[in-house]
């Protein structure tokens, strides 16, 4: 079986991601974002292990005529399930969760995850409440999926995309958290 590029899969999703802003997850996710073009609407988070999917919620209900994008991998993900919880209370409409998923704690050495031992994220983000959640294993379902960034569904969405485990080269956009938040801010025309 022939597994999805990780790489790939992010620069596609951006591609025609409109408005969209997008949070990036520790680690590689946030290495395939600044890869597929560093973008002032692209908060990247370091060392906020857990934290993205909270940030993107956050982010939804305080712009909510924004779609909103968090890119994070499948370790981050098992260390905020509780996320899912919220985010399925709140439903904001505007927020996509995009998990791939290699089955490895990729930052800690590529131990396998508990995603790479059976647990399935998108069945745990539905039985939390969040109904459109959802595997994505192919070229048609990230085609699928990219179709719909640029839009607020009727409901938050999971999507957790099957990746091959190789690592790509590190793309390492700024770890100045000042500039980051500033130049994020003024992307949204809000004072620094």
């Amino acid at each position: 079986m022939t597994m999805l590029d990780r790489r790939d899969v992010v620069a596609r999703l951006l591609k025609d991601r409109g408005e969209a802003l997008v949070v990036t997850g520790l680690g590689a996710a946030t290495y395939d974002v600044a890869a597929a073009g560093d973008d002032p609407r692209n908060f990247y988070l370091w060392g906020a292990m857990g934290g993205a999917a909270l940030v993107g919620l956050g982010l939804a209900l305080a712009q909510p005529d924004r779609p909103v994008m968090v890119v994070t991998g499948d370790g981050e993900q098992l260390m905020g399930l509780g996320a899912f919880a919220t985010i399925a209370v709140q439903a904001p409409p505007n927020l996509t969760v995009v998990v791939l998923d290699n089955g490895l704690y990729g930052e800690t050495g590529g131990q396998r995850s508990h995603a790479g031992l059976g647990t399935d994220l998108a069945a745990v983000a539905r039985g939390c409440g969040i109904q459109q959640a959802w595997r994505v294993a192919d070229a048609a379902g990230v085609e699928a999926l990219a179709a719909t960034i640029a839009t607020p569904g009727a409901a938050p969405r999971v999507a957790v995309v099957a990746v091959d485990p190789a690592e790509a080269p590190r793309v390492l956009p700024s770890r100045d958290g000042a500039v980051l938040r500033g130049r994020f801010q003024a992307a949204l025309g809000l004072a620094a």
